[in-house]
Order: structure tokens, then C-alpha cells, then sequence
């Protein structure tokens, strides 16, 4: 398996999904839900299991409506601090999984300058404001809903029930199958639209999505200083967790998860470093509130509310307790059958064993700051029929 260690940044695209051959175990991605995207060939293209066929899933987004391929594009440009630097130097600084023998094949076919200059070659030197683009024709993706619904709409921004499956923001194996790109489709005359805090590729639920750039700035603030937000999420989990149920009128106490969480690192009792999030001593702190909303004889609906926002909180924080999440790949059944799902998709005894296409997790409701005054705002989204088909 290959992987991409990278995050990708909204508007950034990824390149090919054959560029980070020969990649070490520990800087595998090995499809963390979406946070981290593999670089790996797409595989066969199959929709998931118990797919709805009636909504999009973007088959056929990589072509042109006569069927050609589209163009993917990523355009560099050369900051002051890196003038100076071989072409090559340079490509390797904005795209770090990339060889250098795919790095010279990349500026060969691949990359054209923008900006008036003479001919490219890798040891050309680059300059300030140097702008380069890189074409190549896309590839098929694999399937995602390409839809969404809106549950708030507001004149500075909106609050959308993002599908699980549906990466937000392009990756080495996605670009027209993302949230961004599906946004821009359904509104062409808001170009503007920014998404100001994160969800994973296979978490579903509430994403705030700001109109305009001042929205954006204050609602991106709030978020990021956490003590103005509060995000609530649903999780499906195997047993019968002890923790304080919900009372009829929807309130209750809570319990408190608090155990340390910090990034597992080479050395550590997992194959995994560098992606799985291991509890104990020497971790950062991460406060989880949580109650029981619904059981049944095998599993229980949980409420979970962040208190702190480590990579994978949830999800780490409910294994360690005795009660991973269904369908959570990375902590629910071990090194051994990630690592599986990761070199192989989605085979016939890995679904049965995950149950689920993806994690059990939704955010349910979200409470920001309006972005003009700071009056509250509360939003929800309805718990996703293939979780409440689990219970």
C-alpha cells in the first residue's frame, strides 16, 4: 500500500495516485476516514454497500458531458523566500510525496509556465512570482453521494447536513467528488463560500459553511478558540456502555472520558505510527462528555460532546472505554484488519466485520456565534437512516 501523509488544504489539488511509491509504514495514511486520504489507485469502482442508486454518486464526474476527460489543474507559485531554488527544489516543496524520478517526469509533460520565461527543465531556476501550472486529465474517483442537504440557511452563512462518504476538500484520490466541488455547482453565483471547520470524509452531519469572507473570518475564530462553539455528535457503539441516559425531555447528566490522547509514534505497541491516536500518560488533555440516548440488546446510542478537539477524540476516546464506534476501521478491530482494508477496499469478510461503509459517528447540532451581533445560533441534523438501522 502507498500512502500521502498530507493534509490538503481547501482549493488545493492533489496530484496522481501513483506519485508516492515506496512509502514506509510509518508514513502510511491508510484511509484515516477521510482526514488523511490514500494516494492509492482507486480500485474498482463499486458503490458501497446498501448504496441508495436514486442520488448521484459521481461516476462519471471526471468526464465531460461528450464523455472526454476533464482537466485537473494545480497552479505553484514561487514565494520570495523560495526564489532561487532548482524547478525541481521548488515542486518538491509544494508536492513533498512526490519522487524525483516522478518529479522530473511531472515537469517533462505535465507543467507549464505561466508567467513569460524560457523553457523548463528541472534545473531551471526559479524566481519570485514564477507561476507554473500542472494538467494532467482526471481519473475516475471512487463513488461518493454528491449531495447534500441545507438544515439553516442564513444571509451569512449556511448550515449543511454533509453525507457520510463525501470528502470535503480535494485529496490525491478525490477532486470532483467533493464537498467544495459539489458547493460550486449548486451555487454557481456564490463564489465565496467557505467551510469553517472540519468533518471527516466519513462522518456525516452539521458543517458550517460561511458566505462571505468577514463571516468566514469570525466564524473560523470561534471555532478555533473552541469556548464559544458546541459540537454534539452521535455514535453508534457495540455494548451497553454505564454512563447516565438521557431523561424523556431530552436532558440528563453526563459522564466525563478525560483520558490523555496523544499521536502514536514509531516505538509504540502499534504497526500504525503516526496515525492512530493512543490513550495514556504523556497525552494532551481530551474531555469527552457523554450519556446514553437509546439502547438496544447489543448497542447504544451515545451523545458525545467535545469538550477539547484532538485528532480523533471521539472515536479514541469511546474504544479505550470498551465501546468502539461500528464500523470504525482505524480503532474498533485492530492494527491488523485497517492495515487489510487499506491494501484491499472493502472485501466481503471486511464488510461483514465493519457492518457499515463507514464509522457510526454524526454531528447532531452545532451551536456558533452569529457571525453579526453573536446571538446563538443552534443547528441540527436528523440522525442518518443507516445509523438508526443499527439500533
Amino acid at each position: 500500500m502507498t500512502v500521502d501523509p498530507e493534509l490538503v488544504d481547501a482549493g488545493e489539488l492533489a496530484l496522481a495516485a501513483d506519485e508516492v511509491d515506496g512509502m514506509a509504514l510509518d508514513e502510511r495514511d491508510a484511509l484515516v476516514s477521510g482526514e488523511l486520504d490514500a494516494a492509492e489507485p482507486v480500485g474498482p469502482l463499486d458503490l458501497p454497500p446498501g448504496a441508495d442508486p436514486s442520488i448521484d454518486w459521481g461516476v462519471n464526474a471526471h468526464l465531460h458531458p461528450d464523455g472526454s476527460p476533464r482537466i485537473v489543474e494545480r497552479h505553484l507559485v514561487v514565494p520570495a523566500e523560495l526564489a532561487g531554488l532548482r524547478l525541481d527544489h521548488f515542486v518538491k516543496t509544494q508536492i513533498t510525496r512526490l519522487s524525483r524520478t516522478r518529479i522530473q517526469s511531472v515537469i517533462e509533460t505535465q507543467l507549464t509556465r505561466v508567467t513569460p520565461g524560457g523553457g523548463l527543465k528541472p534545473s531551471t531556476t526559479v524566481a519570485a512570482g514564477d507561476h507554473f501550472v500542472i494538467r494532467r486529465p482526471a481519473r475516475p474517483e471512487p463513488p461518493c453521494p454528491r449531495t447534500f442537504t441545507v438544515v439553516a440557511t442564513d444571509p451569512r452563512f449556511y448550515v449543511i447536513d454533509k453525507p457520510a462518504l463525501l470528502p470535503v476538500h480535494a485529496s490525491a484520490k478525490f477532486y470532483f467528488n467533493t464537498l467544495t466541488r459539489v458547493m460550486a455547482e449548486r451555487f454557481p453565483d456564490e463564489p465565496g463560500l467557505q467551510i469553517c471547520h472540519r468533518l471527516d470524509r466519513e462522518t456525516s452531519g452539521c458543517l458550517v459553511v460561511a458566505r462571505d469572507r468577514a463571516a468566514a473570518i469570525s466564524i473560523k475564530g470561534d471555532f478555533a478558540t473552541k469556548d464559544k462553539v458546541k459540537k454534539e455528535y452521535l455514535a453508534v457503539v457495540d455494548g451497553q456502555p454505564p454512563w447516565p441516559e438521557s431523561r424523556a425531555d431530552g436532558d440528563g447528566a453526563y459522564a466525563l472520558l478525560d483520558t490523555p490522547l496523544r499521536l502514536s509514534q514509531p516505538g509504540d505497541p502499534t504497526r500504525l505510527p503516526h496515525v492512530r491516536m493512543l490513550p495514556g500518560p504523556g497525552g494532551l488533555t481530551s474531555l469527552t462528555r457523554v450519556r446514553v440516548e437509546r439502547r438496544t440488546a447489543a448497542r447504544a446510542l451515545v451523545r458525545c460532546l467535545l469538550l477539547t478537539g484532538r485528532q480523533h477524540q471521539i472515536r479514541a476516546h469511546l474504544a479505550h472505554a470498551g465501546f468502539p464506534i461500528v464500523g470504525d476501521k482505524l480503532y474498533a478491530h485492530g492494527d491488523e484488519a485497517f492495515i487489510r482494508f487499506c491494501d484491499q477496499g472493502l472485501v466481503p469478510d471486511l464488510a461483514t466485520l465493519f457492518v457499515l461503509p463507514r464509522h457510526a459517528l454524526h454531528a447532531a447540532r452545532v451551536t456558533f456565534p452569529h457571525p453579526e451581533g453573536g446571538r446563538l445560533i443552534t443547528a441540527e441534523a436528523p440522525l442518518p437512516l443507516d445509523l438508526a438501522g443499527l439500533l
